[in-house]
């Protein structure tokens, strides 16, 4: 998969310093994946990663973080669209982006 873009996920650790381990595991993971579909995200990733609308919400480090993305319609590319806190992200303002 091509992951864009990773730039969002620096941005994040450098503020939320133990995000920075998880987030490069999934970055590693993902770019890695040949998906074709959501049960196949879900066999990467199982109970952390919900489909929401038109994107993919993952649970990053123990839950304390959340990233949402979106999957191109042919599984070849990931757009980060937000890392956020729990608090953040319970607030549902990343929900615009989903549909």
């Amino acid at each position: 998969m091509w992951v864009i873009s990773r730039k969002k996920l620096r941005e994040f650790y450098e503020v939320h310093e133990d995000a920075a381990v998880p987030l490069h595991i999934w970055f590693r993971i993902v770019e890695h994946a040949r998906w074709t579909s959501f049960s196949d995200v879900r066999a990467t990733f199982g109970r952390r990663v919900d489909r929401v609308g038109s994107c993919y919400v993952f649970d990053i480090h123990g839950n304390d973080y959340r990233l949402v993305v979106k999957i191109s319609k042919v599984w070849k590319k990931v757009w980060i669209r937000r890392v956020l806190t729990h608090g953040e992200y319970n607030r549902g303002e990343w929900k615009k982006d989903c549909g």
